[in-house]
């Protein structure tokens, strides 16, 4: 009895290595450089982490407030194009943002209620992005699947 006691204690630890971890983040932040500090880089390095441990890390974005600024396809096209210091990294920063979405997997969310307040429609967001009714919704859902909330905010 003792004999089926460890192995069922040992396979358990061994199927608790083989989860993976999941976060969302609640992107709210406009400031470019907290962006690419928690977001471009920190899921990189998080990543990294849990690959050097054998574990796999999915990664969610929730997007909204000022953060849909990251996500247009045009930003000269949109109502941020008086942001200068975006505008000017924003190629860069684009190709960057669909690397890691296709690099690492990363299921980007956007919040469709607020969309118009910023003058945005479907066809003005970068196709790897999906919409949700609201950024409420896809956090809720999120962590109802189980994923961390790591808020990313001014």
């Amino acid at each position: 009895m003792k004999k089926i006691v460890l192995l069922l204690a040992l396979l358990g630890l061994v199927q608790a290595d083989e989860e993976t971890a999941r976060v969302v983040y609640d992107l709210t932040t406009s400031n470019m450089a907290k962006f690419e500090k928690n977001i471009l880089k920190g899921i990189a390095v998080n990543k990294a982490h849990y690959e050097g441990n054998l574990k796999e890390l999915e990664v969610a974005v929730v997007i909204h407030g000022g953060a849909y600024r990251f996500f247009v396809k045009n930003i000269k096209k949109s109502v941020f194009h008086t942001d200068l210091k975006l505008v000017e990294a924003y190629p860069e920063l684009k190709k960057r943002i669909a690397s890691i979405a296709d690099t690492y997997d990363v299921t980007f969310l956007m919040c469709k209620a607020a969309m118009p307040k910023h003058k945005l429609k479907a066809e003005n967001i970068v196709k790897f992005v999906t919409l949700v009714p609201n950024s409420t919704i896809g956090l809720i859902d999120k962590q109802n699947e189980g994923f961390a909330y790591i808020p990313v905010r001014d």
